[in-house]
């Protein structure tokens, strides 16, 4: 078999390999696994602080007001969050339940500081979440009516769609918006109603919400371009009307690069785009990714626990499940995995990598060309800060994983 390639594509300051040895934030990975335990999640909160400070700067350099936040359903780490709050305080956060509010207010965020997006919010929801006096953003006439009941003369910020989503995967289409309908936003023909609702329960609709994101790089950035200026439009509308709006929140959705062949989000071009047809409005302009925050920022370690041939095929089993890194079998996100000892050591045969939950599709990887490799070394699944650790199941009762939060880079190397 070929050699790896002797550096990995995913290398960058705070993830790197010395003398054929993964380190995260100056520290040896197997050694942070040794000294915490496995299953682990090792946070390099710098690397939050770095794409926090490229989005609020990249903003600030066309001329915007920047409002950045954290979507919290990525990522909610205590710790983690605890040392993203020291190193950049203008981080807002971005919820979309009555939990997630009440986990950023107990983290230490200001009510003014958090926005809260959520779907199909019911009652219960809205007595929860409407006393904490934090942003609400509502995305069907259902919830503006519901909200209107429960607070009238409130002000609220609406979700809106413009029917074309900006991915990785090109094509106008996302998870949240596209030519299908999806559960997501107010269309633009729908505002009249709208305007209706608010009127009658005299609220003050002050902010414009879209999520058309999903994991987009520079290649989107065109339909995100067209999704903007339909958007634009729809907030000239709500102003003409009377609408005092002060933030057009552009949601998250901004990608990261998760092999060989992507590169990064070209961040000035995407800046412009959003000067371009957001400048002209007078408004503050929100964004509020997970992937770019977070997903860089952690690795997750296990022990190797199985070495075991069947029927000619090599199993590597670990003391880890998709229970607890599980984004790669919901999002069928790519998933880079590596000997912590030897990482870019030649291949010797394909493996099959499977976890310790009881399904037989508990498998991270099939087929993967893999150094040697024994009973209790470390593998590392690189890249998976983001929509991992948040959706711990309890399932088979596998708790959840432990986690280390590094917030500098000093080590020992």
């Amino acid at each position: 078999m070929a050699e790896r390639a002797r550096t990995p594509w995913w290398v960058r300051p705070g993830l790197e390999v010395h003398e054929g040895r993964l380190t995260i934030a100056g520290r040896d990975a197997e050694a942070v696994a040794r000294e915490h335990g496995t299953p682990l999640y090792v946070h390099d909160a710098e690397r939050v602080a770095e794409q926090a400070r490229a989005l609020e700067g990249a903003l600030r350099a066309v001329g915007l007001s920047p409002r950045v936040r954290l979507a919290l359903k990525a990522q909610r780490d205590p710790d983690l969050l605890a040392a993203v709050r020291r190193l950049v305080p203008f981080l807002g956060i971005d919820a979309c339940s009555p939990g997630e509010v009440a986990w950023a207010l107990e983290h230490g965020w200001a009510p003014e500081e958090i926005s809260m997006t959520g779907t199909n919010l019911s009652d219960r929801d809205l007595d929860r979440i409407l006393p904490t006096g934090v942003r609400v953003n509502v995305d069907l006439l259902s919830q503006l009516e519901r909200v209107g009941r429960r607070a009238p003369g409130a002000h609220v910020g609406l979700r809106v769609n413009p029917r074309i989503g900006a991915s990785k995967a090109g094509g106008g289409e996302s998870f949240y918006a596209g030519r299908r309908p999806t559960k997501f936003g107010v269309f633009a023909e729908q505002l009249p109603d709208a305007l209706a609702i608010a009127r009658r329960h005299r609220l003050v609709i002050d902010t414009v919400h879209l999520h058309v994101g999903d994991g987009y790089l520079t290649e989107g950035l065109n339909d995100l371009g067209e999704a903007l200026r339909r958007v634009a439009g729809i907030v000239r509308r709500l102003q003409e009307a009377g609408c005092p709006i002060v933030e057009v929140n552009t949601g998250g959705g901004l990608g990261v690069p998760e092999g060989p062949d992507e590169a990064p989000l070209d961040l000035d071009r995407w800046a412009a785009m959003l000067a371009e047809h957001l400048g002209p409005l007078g408004v503050a302009v929100g964004t509020e990714p997970g992937d770019f925050l977070v997903k860089e920022a952690a690795i997750h370690l296990a022990e190797v626990v199985t070495v075991e041939r069947r029927d000619g095929v090599l199993f590597v089993g670990l003391d880890t499940g998709w229970n607890v890194m599980g984004e790669h079998f919901i999002y069928g996100a790519p998933l880079e995995l590596v000997l912590c000892r030897d990482v870019v050591g030649p291949p010797v045969e394909p493996v099959t990598i499977a976890g310790n939950i009881n399904e037989g599709n508990d498998l991270f990887a099939e087929d993967l060309p893999f150094p040697a490799v024994q009973e209790g070394d470390v593998v590392a699944a690189i890249n998976v800060g983001s929509y991992n650790a948040s959706m711990t199941s309890a399932h088979c009762l596998r708790g959840p994983a432990r986690s280390v939060t590094f917030a500098d880079r000093g080590g020992d190397l």
